[in-house]
C-alpha cells in the first residue's frame, strides 16, 4: 500500500526555514501571515489493510520518520 506522511512543525516551536520564506515572500510582495516548512514522505509498505498500514506508518513516524516533540505528523494510507 501507498502511504504519504506530512510532517510539520508543532505550533510554537521555532521554524527558521518558514521564518525565511516568509519574509522572502514579503520581500517579493506577497504578504504572508505565516510560513510553517515542513516534509513529505511517500513510502510502499506491505500491510494486509488499511489500518494495519495506517498503525505501520504511524510506528515508522515516532521512531524515525518524525521527532514527535517537537513536529506533528499525518498519515494517509492510499491504495
Amino acid at each position: 500500500m501507498r502511504a504519504t506522511v506530512l510532517v510539520r512543525p508543532k505550533p510554537g516551536i521555532l521554524d527558521p526555514q518558514g521564518e525565511a520564506v516568509g519574509s522572502a515572500l514579503g520581500h517579493l510582495g506577497f504578504q504572508v501571515q505565516d510560513a510553517r516548512i515542513g516534509k513529505v514522505i511517500d513510502l510502499e509498505v506491505e500491510a494486509a489493510d488499511h489500518a494495519a498500514a495506517k498503525a505501520k506508518v504511524e510506528q515508522m513516524c515516532e521512531r524515525l520518520l518524525a521527532n514527535p516533540l517537537i513536529e506533528s505528523y499525518e498519515v494517509e494510507i492510499i491504495g
